[in-house]
């Protein structure tokens, strides 16, 4: 039965990521964002670290850089090293320089749709607010039905797919070391599926404090000890920039076999990794307190960077430094754990598992964040208390799963799933990207009169038809 899954699974994957659907929705779309916000991933890039140090605008409110750490814990994960590493392995070393295409071109598309998630998004009975593409697909586009769809997609993703493959790679992780068993994977499925849910029964303020704490602190310590092994191999740098520009240029090879080529496995793994331009951060976004949705967008924009620019480099540059084998066959777990001995002895390997259990632990909740306000979408705001403990039980148990569930079918459905999200989410923003445009001139323009920003809709020229947040 499972084999039968996975085929269906691995089959609508191979529609998706062909070079005229997924790969070209989502860099087409990217680049017309940077053009039309005047390539906002560099005309505003310093000021999107100012932005991140504001305060909430209300007292008790979610803050810029809460917000960000809550879609950073999502983003910044297993896919950070097991998706960078199966990437290498799988496309050659050009997947890494088609990963940063991904993302420099996905920083506008992280800026857009954080900022319509702001502009759409609603009060909730406590003050605070909620929101996401699903309500701009509802109020901006009035299409309840398609905010349904992609809400349904988004719990797929995150609670199945992306919480099941970050079960998988941590415990594929173990598998270096001798104690590692035929039950080991069962048994570190049920301690992470404890784990997971003793945080989630505890709701969405504790995840916030939660990753605001663990999300900087693993990624410092992870980027530290990656420069320390590129420190270490000093001299192979450059020749590790000559593997990764020799193989992204490989066009006879990429045309030979596209599908399994570095520029499909870059934006895969990309996609996976900083997720701009999928719709999932924007539910992040649109509970931050700020006085302007461009705020948000520029801090959502920074996300991207710090995970695919800084902390995926990372891992790439620490792995093809090392002098490590890789080759397709080879998991992404085993090629980082070779790497890691090859420098750091029998501490690399030690490392990495620790470095893993933090990462997979956030981005499991960092995940799951993102489901409970789709699934009160989809039912109208109105889940009662026993079926919000059933949906929190069913997403435990399918971290338990994800454990034990063989590599290609946790890979192929993430896959799946991530691709259907750009599909339905990045269409919506080019359709909706006058309104984050007019909210970012205006943002500009009260930056230019030396004015901390605030958005009035009229005053920015945007349509304050169901802008219930803003009125």
């Amino acid at each position: 039965m499972m084999d039968i899954i996975n085929n269906i699974i691995n089959a609508v994957s191979g529609v998706l990521y062909q070079p005229w659907c997924v790969p070209l929705i989502l860099l087409a779309g990217g680049i017309i964002l940077t053009v039309g916000t005047k390539f906002i991933q560099v005309r505003l890039f310093t000021e999107s670290f100012k932005v991140i140090m504001e305060k909430p605008s209300t007292e008790g409110g979610i803050s810029s850089f809460g917000a960000l750490m809550v879609s950073t814990a999502s983003r910044v994960g297993t896919g950070n090293i097991i998706g960078v590493a199966t990437a290498i392995c799988a496309g050659g070393a050009g997947a890494v320089f088609w990963m940063w295409v991904t993302a420099i071109i996905g920083g506008a598309s992280a800026f857009v749709e954080s900022t319509l998630a702001q502009i759409y998004k609603k009060k909730d009975s406590d003050g605070t607010s909620y929101g996401g593409p699903a309500y701009y697909m509802r109020d901006a586009l009035g299409q309840r039905w398609l905010g349904v769809i992609f809400s349904v997609l988004i719990i797929a993703t995150y609670a199945v797919g992306y919480n099941m493959l970050a079960s998988y790679n941590l415990q594929s992780t173990f598998a270096a070391f001798s104690w590692y068993g035929d039950s080991t994977d069962a048994i570190i499925g049920v301690i992470l599926a404890v784990l997971f849910g003793i945080i989630v029964i505890g709701g969405a303020k504790r995840l916030i404090k939660v990753t605001e704490v663990m999300v900087p602190f693993m990624g410092v310590i992870y980027v530290l000890v990656a420069i320390l092994v590129l420190i270490l191999n000093a001299k192979q740098i450059p020749a590790m920039f000559g593997m990764i520009f020799e193989s992204a240029f490989d066009f006879k090879a990429i045309f030979g076999g596209f599908a399994g080529s570095c520029v499909m496995n870059g934006i895969k793994r990309g996609l996976y990794s900083n997720e701009a331009g999928m719709g999932s951060a924007p539910n992040a976004a649109a509970t931050a307190d700020v006085s302007h949705p461009a705020k948000q967008g520029l801090v959502q924009m920074l996300s991207v960077f710090i995970d695919t620019l800084l902390i995926c480099t990372a891992t790439a540059f620490m792995c093809l430094s090392s002098g490590a084998e890789f080759n397709p066959d080879m998991g992404g777990a085993a090629y980082v754990q070779n790497a890691m001995a090859a420098n750091l002895g029998g501490f690399g390997p030690v490392f990495l598992s620790v470095a893993m259990s933090l990462f997979a632990f956030t981005t499991l909740i960092g995940n799951y964040s993102y489901c409970e306000g789709c699934l009160r979408f989809i039912l109208n705001r109105e889940v009662s208390k026993n079926g919000i403990l059933a949906f929190r039980i069913l997403a435990t148990f399918l971290v338990f799963l994800g454990a034990v569930a063989s590599a290609s079918t946790v890979w192929n459905l993430a896959d799946m799933t991530q691709g259907l999200m750009v599909i339905v989410n990045v269409p919506v923003i080019l359709l909706l990207m006058k309104p984050a445009m007019k909210c970012l001139d205006d943002y500009c323009k009260q930056k230019k009169e030396g004015k901390n920003p605030v958005f009035v809709a009229k005053n920015a020229g945007v349509d304050d038809k169901g802008l219930e947040f803003w009125k």
